[in-house]
């Protein structure tokens, strides 16, 4: 994951437990093994300055649920994300949603950082069946252990996400494109604008639109941050430690969205899209 100190919350808070609910048990998705395709030589993108040089600490994760739980930061030589020329994933475009997601009528009570060396300047915006914000977008390789997520290339690795599978294991970040939410904090409480572990989110970069859901949750002052397979659906360098975007990227969430079972990412896709030109008609 790229320099940011994520929050892991044990099984006792209180202020989370009631969201938990119990998993449904569903065969999860085959883990890859082969390598990913190398990157075309195209010029490189802008890479994400470090959050943090905090270690994370790590404590007990919640288990997997449909409907929500809770919670989810390195500096290196940069290696070379794999990333080829991303397909397009449904019909709404990256300019229609833009259009949209412009003037903020923020949700939040404050404003987020991108790092923990910067100012705060983000904000949530809330609008009709959805919430927004625009930041950068750091790589988050957390979860289970494969080829380019894991101790090595990640110093600051770790073996949890907040969410689940159905079978109970952590989330594959290399596989499934998934973002990473504020926990709670007196900013904003993503729960209660109906944002869950499971929830679709269309992520935004330059003329790209990569579908995810809410799979970790990260620091309480800080956003703007999504799996190794998120950016690479939207072209993004995607080493955990030296990766990611500083700017121009928009995530928008959609309220009271389910994605079951989370690691579906084809059901992601279809449910993102329809939400999508719903919010591209109601907006």
């Amino acid at each position: 994951m790229h320099s940011r100190t994520h929050v892991f919350l044990t099984a006792g808070t209180a202020l989370l437990a009631a969201a938990v609910v119990p998993a449904t048990v569903l065969p999860a998705l085959a883990v890859p093994t082969g390598p990913l395709p190398a990157p075309p030589p195209t010029a490189e993108p802008a890479t994400a300055a470090p959050r943090s040089a905090t270690a994370p600490s790590t404590t007990a994760p919640f288990a997997a649920t449909p409907a929500a739980a809770e919670p989810s930061a390195a500096r290196a030589p940069v290696r070379r994300g794999a990333a080829g020329p991303p397909a397009a994933e449904g019909t709404a475009s990256a300019a229609a949603l833009l259009a949209r997601a412009g003037e903020c009528d923020p949700i939040s009570s404050g404003l987020y950082r991108t790092r923990d060396d910067t100012p705060p300047t983000v904000a949530v915006c809330d609008t009709k069946g959805a919430v927004f914000w625009k930041a950068d977008m750091d790589i988050d390789c957390d979860g289970q252990l494969t080829a380019r997520c894991n101790h090595e290339a990640d110093p600051y690795f770790q073996e949890q996400t907040a969410f689940t599978q159905s079978d109970g294991r952590h989330l594959n970040a290399e596989k499934l494109p998934y973002i990473v939410v504020p926990m709670t904090s007196s900013i904003w409480d993503h729960s209660a604008s109906g944002i869950h572990g499971g929830s679709v989110a269309a992520v935004i970069h330059a003329d790209k639109v990569q579908y995810a859901v809410v799979g970790d949750i990260g620091p309480p002052g800080i956003i703007g941050e999504a799996s190794h397979a998120a950016a690479r659906g939207l072209g993004i360098l995607t080493d955990p430690a030296g990766g990611g975007v500083p700017s121009g990227v928009t995530y928008i969430v959609f309220k009271h969205s389910q994605v079951s079972p989370l690691e579906d990412h084809d059901a992601a896709v279809r449910l993102g899209n329809e939400l999508a030109n719903k919010f591209l008609r109601e907006n």
